[in-house]
């Protein structure tokens, strides 16, 4: 057990209103969680319990035991700036399964030195920066599209009995050449 004060709710932007007693920066990784002790800005630290994983967004808010509420923010992180045919640039991003932050005049992605090559290769203009990441959160509401799934399947091999079968995307790895798509 612990004394820390403990967040078993996430009120989502909009759900919420008044002031937030305390602010939390993350990082894109660090806004996919269950259970992970955090530490305000003003140095408070307190247990977050959720009943299951779960994909944070800017704007959102632990609810305390005591009814305080924790904002939650984006923290800078090491991004790509991306401008130039941005529905070129945003069409191949994405057929990566790549987290991207579409804005209308630029996209913001992940620092990534095989996408960075890419999108230099196609034309892009491709600048480094620190800033909070804030991709797009998926066409179904808040989540994550990588690592995303279609749910099962069912096929049959011709052998009698069907299969159930769940596809899931991944992310490129960092060996992956940038056209290195499969056919």
């Amino acid at each position: 057990m612990t004394d820390l004060p403990q967040a078993r709710r996430l009120m989502r932007q909009g759900d919420w209103t008044g002031a937030a007693a305390g602010c939390v920066r993350l990082g894109h990784d660090d806004r996919f969680l269950r259970r992970k002790r955090l530490e305000t800005e003003a140095g408070e630290g307190f247990l977050v319990d959720l009943p299951e994983t779960t994909s944070l967004d800017e704007g959102d808010a632990f609810e305390l035991a005591d009814g305080r509420l924790i904002e939650v923010r984006a923290a800078p992180e090491a991004v790509l700036v991306v401008t130039g045919a941005l529905t070129r640039a945003a069409w191949h991003i994405g057929n990566r399964h790549t987290p991207c932050q579409i804005e209308a005049d630029r996209l913001v992605i992940r620092q990534d030195h095989v996408l960075e090559t890419m999108l230099r290769g196609l034309g892009m203009t491709v600048a480094a920066a620190t800033e909070p990441f804030r991709p797009e959160g998926g066409a179904y509401g808040h989540g994550r599209t990588m690592g995303h799934d279609h749910g099962p399947e069912m096929h049959d091999h011709g052998h009698g009995h069907p299969h159930v079968h769940v596809h899931v995307s991944r992310q490129p790895d960092e060996d992956d050449a940038p056209d290195a798509d499969p056919a």
